[in-house]
């Protein structure tokens, strides 16, 4: 039978070039005032505007339509081509990935398929061993030296049409659908300008920005290795909930080209619904999966280590290699002239004294079998013991071997 249990080799993490430049020179000065001043406007526009339902659940539908664009287009198609999408939903999901404010396809896809080559190294641009506040913003408030990044290929997105469009227009498309669409709506349909720019706007943004950021963060701090545990990436409900189904990120980035995040029946993923959805549509297809045999080897392989982690913090009694060896003849003397209460029991010997008065059966059946091989009568001849019964022998009671001529 193949081990379960991997053997890893040992990587040094290599320390890039030093930085020279100035902190004022490196700051990325355009996000740095984006990623501040819009919380801010967003906490003025909370205290200072009602919020109307029409409002709020006009936000809440622009803040699934943008995040939709991040998960379902700049993450799983163009990042990881986990599937294919026909040229109107790929049009769709520029327009609505351009509504979060977060890069165009082309700068996203590129820093995440190099953050997926160089995981938890400097060549990282979000590496996570930097830091919580590094992978969640830090990182994007200054300005990348290429030399200190990795490299990962990016032919398809630089010969892909819709990308050099949407790279190339992309302030137009972010002040389209990301300020004035959600904006203008609210305004002419019933006449809440100021809630639709501080709500379904800025507010909106900011929020969808830092879920987005959380798949950063805090999809590779809280929660489980599920199916291995050489990176930091981590499955975890919470995150689920809060980055549209982004959140069992150890899959991910196990299974990365899987259209999936999540597999269980009961964990979210709505973008994998919505992918689901355009297929049946005729709008998606080649819905790529990575083969079920293993995956639940990578699962079954993650718990059998940590059931060994905790058999090792278990005492399970003196190795049978360190017990010492008594002849039938000594064993004999030792309970007849020392008046020992030991028995055989399929090769070993246990002194039942200490067990004497908490023996379910009571004392009569113990005394009853000092000095004597009680092998048959321990496995039905009197009762078939379990497994317990015999875990607590070896533990606490075994303390010899018998030598048989």
């Amino acid at each position: 039978m193949a081990s379960v249990f991997i053997e890893r080799p040992t990587f040094k993490r290599d320390k890039p070039p030093p930085e020279t430049r100035p902190l004022l020179q490196r700051l990325h000065w355009v996000h740095v005032i984006l990623l501040s001043t819009t919380p801010l406007l967003a906490l003025y526009g909370f205290l200072t505007t009602t919020l109307t339902m029409k409002t709020l659940l006009w936000s809440v539908v622009y803040y699934m339509f943008a995040g939709m664009g991040i998960t379902a287009g700049y993450h799983r198609l163009w990042a990881h081509t986990a599937y294919s999408a026909r040229y109107p939903l790929q049009v769709f999901l520029a327009c609505a990935g351009s509504a979060a404010v977060q890069g165009s396809i082309f700068w996203w896809s590129r820093d995440h398929r190099v953050h997926h080559r160089y995981t938890d190294t400097p060549s990282d641009p979000y590496d996570a061993i930097q830091g919580f506040w590094h992978c969640h913003i830090g990182w994007m408030l200054v300005k990348k030296d290429r030399r200190r990044l990795g490299y990962a290929d990016t032919s398809d997105l630089k010969t892909n049409p819709l990308v050099r469009w949407q790279h190339k227009y992309y302030p137009i498309l972010v002040l389209t659908f990301g300020v004035l669409i959600p904006t203008s709506i609210a305004g002419v349909f019933w006449n809440d300008w100021r809630g639709g720019f501080f709500y379904a706007t800025i507010l909106r943004m900011v929020l969808l920005h830092h879920a987005t950021f959380c798949v950063n963060s805090l999809a590779h701090t809280i929660g489980r290795h599920t199916y291995d545990d050489v990176q930091t990436a981590r499955d975890s409900w919470i995150t689920a909930v809060v980055t549209m189904g982004e959140g069992y990120h150890n899959f991910h980035h196990q299974f990365p080209n899987d259209y999936r995040n999540a597999i269980r029946f009961y964990q979210y993923d709505p973008t994998k619904w919505f992918i689901r959805t355009m297929a049946t549509f005729g709008l998606a297809y080649d819905l790529k999966t990575f083969p079920a045999n293993e995956i639940e080897k990578g699962f079954i392989q993650m718990r059998m280590q940590e059931l060994e982690k905790k058999r090792t913090k278990l005492v399970f009694g003196t190795p049978v290699g360190k017990l010492p060896v008594y002849t039938e003849q000594e064993f004999l003397d030792q309970v007849k002239v020392y008046n020992k209460q030991w028995m055989v029991i399929e090769g070993y010997i246990y002194d039942v004294k200490p067990f004497m008065n908490d023996h379910p059966g009571g004392k009569a059946l113990l005394k009853g079998g000092v000095g004597k091989d009680m092998t048959e009568a321990f496995n039905g001849g009197v009762y078939n013991h379990h497994n317990s019964a015999r875990n607590l022998m070896n533990n606490s009671l075994r303390i010899g071997v018998l030598q048989r001529l």
